[in-house]
């Protein structure tokens, strides 16, 4: 007879609910939720990502990197928050997992992964991706904070933060649940500075990067008018603009021949592009910890980047920070950074910046739910 496995040791059937998850969505928030879940099903433990379907074409369930996936599709889509009822159905329904972890608190799916718990059933850990949204006006998510999302939060067993000051935020918005700090880390060997650069990118004079979606969250015109400032005394600098988004057009009609638009690309495209890099560029608003600027700085390209508080200590010496909406500030700022040294020595991120740092210590506080 076989022996039972301690409980610490025993493979953890984990329920991950994801409004938005890659390959299907392009973005952090997306990548973190495939990442998550192939690196915990290499581990041994079973793993199934429930969804909403973006592509009718995809399969209503699939088995990818290790982990299953379920789509469902949107019924409504009020500010662009899709509401499933299929997926309400498959939660509320869900048996079986020893725990439930949402991501995002800003989605209709994790409201309802916290209905779950309140129902009863397995535990629930919520992680925050960051407190407000990049496509709605921050009023409204003020609002959202002290009621819904409040609610949402207090019915978890355990939230995640990516740094204290969205600890603090939380507990400033009466969040009474059990709040864990863990970094959100990358794969600095993939991103490392050393290694080949990308052919789509110019490199011979100044160049500039923004990545990240184009919606107003992430405010890219900001990027695209500090440059044209940037130009009057570097006529040669670029603009290197990858990502896609509703703003794109209107991006493209107003930018000169110092834009280029690479477009999204793919995840392992990325670390090429960056190292053709001098300077990232992230004008946006609101933010939790970006990967564009933990993995800007593993691969040695200086950042200049919104004074976000919780954002401040990651760029470090590495760049420096502008207030949000100052386009003449992140234009000097980044002629200052182009003046600097360039940074491609790489390697300067805090272990606790490695996403298999972020993996481990995730787990460990998902298995305690489950003992």
């Amino acid at each position: 007879m076989v022996p039972e496995l301690p409980e610490t040791d025993r493979p953890m059937r984990i329920l991950r609910i994801a409004q938005k998850a890659y390959p299907d969505v392009n973005g952090g928030g997306a990548y973190h939720v495939h990442a998550m879940s192939r690196d915990q099903a290499a581990m041994g433990h079973d793993v199934t990502v429930a969804t909403v379907r973006r592509d009718p074409d995809t399969p209503h369930v699939e088995r990818r990197s290790g982990y299953t996936v379920v789509r469902y599709e949107p019924t409504v889509s009020p500010l662009g928050n899709e509401l499933s009822t299929g997926l309400a159905r498959y939660l509320l329904e869900a048996d079986g997992f020893d725990v439930v972890h949402a991501h995002s608190h800003l989605y209709f799916s994790t409201n309802l992964a916290a209905l779950k718990r309140r129902l009863g059933g397995a535990p629930l850990a919520i992680t925050n991706h960051g407190l407000y949204s990049q496509t709605a006006p921050e009023w409204l998510f003020e609002w959202y904070l002290r009621t819904l999302g409040r609610w949402t939060f207090n019915r978890a067993d355990l939230a995640f933060c990516y740094t204290d000051v969205d600890k603090r935020r939380l507990r400033e918005f009466g969040v009474r649940a059990p709040i864990k700090v863990v970094p959100n880390g990358i794969d600095t060997e993939r991103f490392g500075s050393q290694g080949p650069e990308s052919e789509d990118v110019d490199a011979d004079g100044p160049t500039l990067l923004f990545v990240g979606r184009l919606v107003e969250g992430k405010r890219p015109q900001d990027a695209v008018a500090a440059v044209e400032r940037v130009r009057e005394t570097h006529p040669d600098a670029t603009l290197y603009v990858c990502g896609e988004g509703p703003l794109r057009d209107a991006l493209e009609d107003r930018a000169d021949e110092g834009v280029v638009f690479l477009g999204h690309r793919p995840y392992r495209e990325m670390p090429r592009i960056y190292r053709s890099a001098d300077v990232l560029v992230l004008p946006s608003r609101t933010e939790g910890v970006p990967r564009t600027v933990l993995e800007a700085r593993a691969a040695g390209v200086r950042v200049v980047c919104s004074a976000l508080e919780q954002v401040a200590d990651v760029v470090d010496d590495a760049g420096t920070t502008v207030p949000v909406g100052d386009v003449d500030g992140f234009a000097a700022a980044i002629r200052d950074q182009l003046s600097q040294p360039m940074r491609h020595d790489g390697g300067t991120l805090e272990p606790a910046y490695d996403w298999r740092t972020t993996v481990e210590s995730t787990t460990r506080a998902l298995r305690s739910l489950r003992e």
